[in-house]
């Protein structure tokens, strides 16, 4: 592998739960663990969750914020370790999708929603970058997406991309095979 692994991370200030919390920080720890560097906005709730797990494991985390609100919402959590502060919305949803070799979704408010409809757009129109939703807010609004036809499969729009991940276990284990696939790809490139 000839650069660190990125994965992005998007995930509301307000946990929906203290599990939903605990979640986070073992998706942070199993994606520190497993190489890669952690992008996310820089704040609190969720974000942090995952922050903290990744800083656990020793890794980077990275916050990706917009320069004219940093002020107004506040310092990052203590687990980052690099800043990045971007003109515009556009500008930070392609910094991170340009960049990320895997997209994490949890639940949030409508600037996670917003930041998780631009990973699918991205991801179904533009490159396949995985994106995995995990935990139980996310899964239902998946679920919702879904069932009212907003995210539908046709043969124009596939959506191997898109993966949901009920557990921690289960998040390391999809982990441990995209690394397998990725590395395997890279090998016989």
């Amino acid at each position: 592998m000839g650069r660190e692994r990125t994965a992005v991370f998007f995930g509301g200030v307000v946990p929906a739960s203290a599990d939903e919390e605990r979640l986070a920080e073992e998706v942070g720890m199993a994606l520190a663990g497993a190489g890669f560097a952690l992008w996310h906005g820089g704040y609190n709730g969720l974000m942090e969750a995952a922050a903290r797990g990744a800083a656990s494991k020793g890794g980077t985390v990275t916050a990706v914020t917009l320069a004219d609100k940093h002020p107004e919402w506040g310092e990052f959590n203590p687990h980052v370790t690099d800043e990045v502060h971007l003109p515009d919305v556009g500008a930070r949803l392609n910094h991170y999708l340009d960049a990320a070799d895997l997209v994490v979704a949890m639940g949030g408010g409508v600037g996670t929603l917003h930041e998780l409809t631009a990973a699918l757009y991205y991801a179904g129109n533009i490159r396949p970058v995985p994106v995995w939703i995990t935990g139980p807010t996310a899964l239902k609004l998946l679920a919702f997406l879904r069932r009212e036809k907003w995210l539908f499969e046709t043969p124009t729009r596939p959506l191997g991309f898109l993966g949901q991940v009920a557990s921690a276990s289960a998040f390391a284990a999809r982990l441990h095979d995209l690394i397998d696939e990725t590395d395997g790809k890279e090998a016989r490139a």
